[in-house]
């Protein structure tokens, strides 16, 4: 049952994806600028995750621990996430929500099969199957005809 909830989680985030693009898209025509349409929406997370973070921290009884991760870490992740919502905020209005979903997902899997095969910050190896070839293959063209047709 747990891992039918992780599923559906995992669904409704793409969702939220999907619905935060052309969102941050029009946030950016009326700005007049995208990239502080992307700037405005990492502020508005950040400033709802450091809420949840301190209520988290606080109800579960735990401290940060700031000198565990690597420094490089810190920064990392949120560079990546700031060229994923910059471009969704480019790619929205030029290609289409579906397409821009379509080709995110294929390059998600790409990145994803990549960092399983080398086991990247620990993940565990998974090689590289014919299936999986195939499966990637699909969805490119599945991504180029939703983009073409």
């Amino acid at each position: 049952m747990a891992g039918v909830l992780w599923s559906l989680l995992g669904v409704l985030a793409g969702a939220f994806i999907a619905i935060q693009a052309p969102i941050n898209a029009q946030l950016a025509r009326g700005l007049g600028v995208p990239v502080a349409a992307a700037a405005i929406s990492f502020l508005a997370g950040a400033i709802v995750l450091g809420v949840v973070t301190f209520f988290t921290t606080r109800a579960q009884g735990i401290a940060i621990d700031w000198r565990a991760p690597a420094p490089w870490l810190f920064l990392a992740g949120g560079a990546l996430g700031a060229v994923y919502v910059t471009s969704s905020v480019l790619l929205t209005p030029r290609i289409g929500a579906a397409a821009l979903m379509a080709f995110l997902v294929a390059g998600q899997l790409l990145a994803g099969m990549l960092v399983d095969r080398i086991g990247f910050l620990g993940v565990a190896v998974r090689e590289i199957s014919m299936g999986r070839i195939v499966g990637a293959a699909l969805l490119l063209v599945g991504a180029l005809m939703i983009r073409l047709y």
